[in-house]
């Protein structure tokens, strides 16, 4: 990395809804890169956006790859059709897991990320075997170029997501952890996972959110512009100091339009500055 300070401010932005100046404006110089399920993954394009960073000055500390036929609606849909454990796209996904691997390489960037979906606690399935050797692979291919692969939290509580990355025991494998969606998805409160999580964590997201209502089952939570939600950003960022992460902090938002999510990431970078 270039001279980030520890804890510095970033964003996690996209390639296909994000201009890189409007980024930059926000007051940040680092950030991670989302790379949606549709976009080209050439040499043309990675060199493309080398050019940009290196111009703007601005460090990409990760490459988080999405995939095509990816719903969040609610659980249920979540279960269907996030990450790998749906088996009918896992061969695909695989794939552009290695894609997004090599393009993060062109890119200079040492990390990639991605939600794998709902991981099982029956280390017997079937599902759980077939995702625990899929990650195994893409941590060897990630390995090649120098790479951490990170997991992102929420939708599993934190033993189960620990019991998976000690089965899937590979030494570049870790987590992206994502306070919010601990929140967002019921399964525990996530400076407590940080406890158990922390010697794992490669990189966070600042996000915030409410929990599910208890009324409307398989409904995920809401979420909420970044202190305004159940997090508790301050207590986040002061167990993330006692845990030793000095990585950024990358700001996530989605919101009903543009306007708004660029609204409230501004406020977010504010509200960090402050507390850091």
């Amino acid at each position: 990395m270039r001279d980030l300070r520890d804890r510095e401010t970033g964003v996690i932005f996209w390639a296909d809804r994000d201009d890189l100046a409007a980024v930059k404006s926000f007051g940040v110089r680092c950030g991670q890169l989302g790379v949606p399920g549709g976009m080209e993954l050439n040499a043309a394009v990675a060199a493309q956006w080398r050019a940009a960073l290196d111009e703007a000055g601005f460090e990409v500390v990760t490459v988080v790859a999405a995939y095509l036929g990816e719903d969040y609606a609610d659980i249920p849909t979540v279960q269907r059709t996030v990450g790998f454990i749906p088996p009918q796209f896992r061969e695909e996904r695989e794939r552009r897991t290695y894609a997004v691997s090599d393009f993060a390489a062109a890119l200079g960037v040492k990390s990639i990320a991605c939600h794998i979906g709902f991981v099982p606690d029956d280390h017997g399935e079937p599902d759980y075997i077939a995702v625990r050797d899929m990650v195994r692979r893409i941590c060897a291919h990630a390995a090649c170029h120098g790479q951490t692969f990170a997991l992102e939290t929420g939708q599993e509580p934190a033993h189960v997501l620990l019991s998976f990355l000690r089965d899937a025991g590979q030494p570049n494998l870790g987590i992206n952890f994502d306070p919010a969606n601990m929140i967002l998805y019921g399964t525990g409160d996530p400076v407590e996972a940080l406890d158990v999580l922390g010697p794992q964590v490669l990189s966070v997201h600042c996000k915030d959110g409410d929990w599910p209502a208890k009324d409307a089952p398989g409904s995920l939570g809401v979420e909420r512009p970044l202190g305004s939600g159940s997090v508790g950003i301050p207590r986040f960022l002061e167990k993330l100091k006692a845990i030793g992460f000095r990585g950024p902090l990358n700001i996530e938002r989605e919101a009903e339009n543009q306007e708004e999510r660029y609204r409230d990431l501004r406020a977010a970078v504010k509200l960090l500055n402050s507390l850091s």
